[in-house]
């Protein structure tokens, strides 16, 4: 029988008021929950202005920016510079050595969602890259009331453009009040949801989530099938994220702009890019 998924457990996002040239920050996924969201290591819900995220380093994960609102530059120390929009996706492998910025474009306020996923420790040392996936260039799956954007993973056949080292499931659902759509994951994926609008039930038990509110699901880590999971809308426009990633299980330390699996290697992180084996800044 196909394992269904259900609502774990799920939370509120608190939010705070920050110093210009941010303005607000909430943390979807706590950091200190790692373990419990592994491969995931926190996800950050930043609104910002141009100048909050200057040049700045990272070593051992990868990051996924999903554009909620306004406009997101993107700079990188090997001549990257890309402005992206509403709806679109950055994927980032920080690798051994990443230096970059990012930043809102003139006077917008930039609203992101960003996840840090965890690298395994042979791939710490992996060279850095990084990926657009437009709006626009993600395949969508359309059903009665609503649709899936699939930006990552494979869901009803269609494959998502985001190719990331450690394979994760990224889908946008946009559905109107009463549309409902079930779709398959890899039962030993560690999953959760965001309601980013409107109102939500998740799973055959039909558990309410509303705006803001984030959700761990069930799953089988030693599982070797597909689940499924449903989602149905409640309101004239709902929005969910759904997030899926096998679990890599390593202790990690996260420690400032790098992860990696102890302190010596932290600090080591901090003396290399002092020493400027990050190359040059992003500009």
């Amino acid at each position: 029988m196909t394992f269904q998924r259900e609502l774990k457990e799920k939370w509120r996002v608190e939010y705070t008021e920050m110093g210009f040239p941010a303005v607000q920050k909430g943390w979807v996924l706590p950091v200190e929950r790692w373990r419990d969201f592994d491969p995931f290591i926190l996800m950050a819900e930043d609104w910002f202005k141009k100048g909050t995220f200057p040049d700045h380093p990272h070593r051992g994960f990868q990051t996924v920016t999903y554009v909620v609102d306004g406009r997101l530059e993107h700079i990188d120390n090997a001549g990257g510079r890309e402005i992206l929009e509403p709806g679109d996706v950055q994927y980032m492998n920080a690798g051994w050595s990443a230096r970059h910025a990012e930043d809102g474009v003139e006077d917008d306020i930039a609203h992101t969602l960003q996840l840090w996923l965890n690298l395994p420790k042979d791939q710490k040392q992996s060279g850095t890259l990084y990926q657009n996936v437009y709006q626009e260039d993600a395949p969508v799956i359309s059903f009665g009331g609503g649709s899936v954007k699939v930006f990552s993973g494979n869901i009803a056949g269609v494959t998502g453009p985001l190719d990331s080292i450690v394979p994760i499931t990224l889908t946008e659902w946009t559905m109107g009040e009463g549309a409902s759509y079930t779709m398959s994951l890899p039962e030993n994926h560690n999953a959760f949801v965001y309601v980013l609008a409107g109102e939500a039930e998740i799973g055959v038990e039909r558990q309410k989530m509303s705006k803001h509110e984030a959700g761990l699901l069930t799953f089988r880590e030693n599982g070797e099938e597909d689940s499924t999971l449903t989602i149905r809308s409640k309101k004239r426009r709902t929005k969910v994220l759904v997030y899926s990633g096998k679990p890599i299980r390593e202790e990690i330390v996260p420690h400032g702009p790098f992860v990696m699996n102890s302190m010596e290697e932290i600090m080591q992180a901090f003396e290399d890019f002092r020493n400027g084996k990050f190359g040059p800044p992003a500009v």
